[in-house]
């Protein structure tokens, strides 16, 4: 090893400690980054809609069938089966039942268990349907006549509830 001259050994500058220690910061840095960077690319955000301006320009047809739905005085009592597998929806109506309601399922932040089932009337002011398994979690309800006239909407938890009655929304 090369001696100054005052008798130090001299040691090359990657030999020292110090230096790799005053890197690791910046480099540990570098690699989040670029590990954050590629999570974001992979990964969608299922919660963040790409149309969002269509959708808020939408929501006075919400509120005009809504308003529909007081109108006509429709209320409904939905029966979901304790196996998860089948629905029942009894409507309550001034005016001429539909022939079939549509019924949607929108969990809270997983969009792929959402669910959108057609409901076909029997006797009685019942209507009947089957349905893919249900996650547990909150959902969303949305029921509507096939005609899109009138909408009913609520908050639903399997775990909690095997029926819920849904009324419309009067907004003054």
């Amino acid at each position: 090893m090369p001696k100054s001259g005052g008798g130090k050994d001299v040691v090359s500058w990657y030999r020292e400690p110090w230096p790799w220690l005053l890197m690791s910061g910046p480099a540990i840095v570098v690699v989040a980054g670029l590990g954050t960077a590629w999570l974001a690319f992979v990964h969608e955000d299922a919660l963040v809609a790409d149309d969002y301006y269509k959708q808020g320009l939408a929501i006075n047809r919400i509120l005009e069938k809504e308003a529909a739905a007081a109108r006509l005085g429709v209320a409904a009592r939905i029966q979901f089966s304790p196996d998860g597998r089948g629905v029942r929806v009894y409507l309550t109506s001034s005016g001429l039942p539909p022939q079939r309601l549509q019924l949607r399922l929108v969990h809270a932040t997983r969009v792929a268990l959402d669910q959108t089932i057609t409901l076909e009337r029997l006797e009685g002011g019942w209507y009947e349907a089957r349905l893919a398994a249900i996650e547990s979690g909150r959902w969303t309800l949305l029921l509507e006549d096939v005609e899109n006239g009138w909408r009913l909407t609520g908050a639903w938890h399997p775990a909690l509830e095997h029926s819920i009655r849904l009324e419309p929304v009067v907004n003054n």
